[in-house]
């Protein structure tokens, strides 16, 4: 008899775990410098841990103690940490409300079948470009045209306009309604191309039988458009708001770190840095860290179910 032939088997390859080996050098640089940096956090917010000149005080276990002291009226009569957040979160309003009006508007202009706007792809570049300007370089620039000897106040001068310079970085309304231009420069053109990939994926074929019907625009913006574009205009409000209260570079850097007048334009996270100055108290300064990440998510929940419920 003829002995049979085995045909090996082929073995099936597994493509599943190349999935977790390629995943695996992420997780490790999470674990190394996100996680275990805010456990670090979240750890020396209870205890006494800072410099005094060249001594180092601790660490010593205080528990709520460095909680207790950010909810403590100062000399000045108030709480540090709600007038800070007041400011923080007032900066930010003022810069995000025209930028989404504006990014809006731009958004709807562009994607427009109607009127079909050409070179939208150099329109996109330029209103974009701020968004590449370093935050820092930003307020350099403004604090340059808006000092007492800056071009801004000499053109004011010459016009007549003004009979002695005025001091556009020592005034509460002038010093944040320059933040807020700066941020609404630096963002609206990110805001907007975001926005105008959400209603680019829309079917166009919702806003033909809408205009057959007779809709108006106001009626397809707002029963159709807004809507469907709802998941992505979450998003972009949710992180902008984020990064509104993470806000510290363009008020550093305009007012020279002391958040200027009387402390009007001090946000929560250059009181941070406060504490990681000189002091190096990383116990306070963990403690507002985690009063942060708190407060974050407290006012992303808010925003997500207010706007999601509408």
């Amino acid at each position: 008899m003829e002995k049979t032939r085995r045909v090996p088997e082929k073995r099936s390859i597994s493509y599943a775990k190349w999935g977790y080996i390629f995943i695996i050098p992420f997780f490790v640089v999470y674990l190394i410098f996100t996680l275990y940096p805010q456990l670090l956090t979240v750890y020396n917010s209870f205890f006494e841990y800072y410099r005094d000149g060249l001594n180092v005080i601790g660490p010593n276990f205080v528990g709520l103690d460095n909680y207790k002291a950010l909810f403590t009226v100062n000399s000045s009569g108030y709480i540090p940490l709600f007038k800070f957040l007041g400011n923080t979160i007032w900066l930010w309003l003022l810069g995000a409300v025209p930028q989404f009006v504006v990014a809006m508007m731009l958004a709807l202009f562009f994607t427009s079948t109607r009127l079909n706007i050409k070179g939208q792809q150099f329109f996109k570049t330029v209103i974009y470009m701020p968004n590449l300007i370093m935050a820092s370089a930003f307020s350099m620039l403004f604090f340059a045209l808006f000092s007492q000897v800056g071009p801004v106040n000499q053109l004011l001068l010459k016009w007549g306009v003004l009979e002695t310079a005025f001091n556009f970085l020592g005034v509460k309304v002038t010093v944040r309604g320059l933040i807020a231009l700066m941020n609404f420069l630096m963002w609206f053109g990110n805001t907007t191309i975001l926005l105008m990939a959400g209603i680019q994926g829309i079917d166009e074929s919702l806003f033909e039988s809408a205009r057959l019907d007779g809709s108006t625009s106001v009626q397809v913006f707002f029963h159709i458009t807004m809507p469907l574009l709802m998941p992505i205009f979450i998003y972009v409000f949710i992180t902008s708001m984020i990064g509104g209260i993470q806000m510290f570079d363009v008020p550093q850097v305009l007012t020279n770190g002391i958040g200027t007048p009387d402390n009007t334009s001090m946000t929560l996270i250059m009181y941070l840095n406060r504490f990681l100055g000189t002091s190096k108290n990383y116990g306070m300064a963990g403690a507002v860290s985690v009063l942060l990440f708190i407060i974050t998510v407290v006012l992303s929940t808010i925003v997500f179910k207010v706007i999601d419920k509408g």
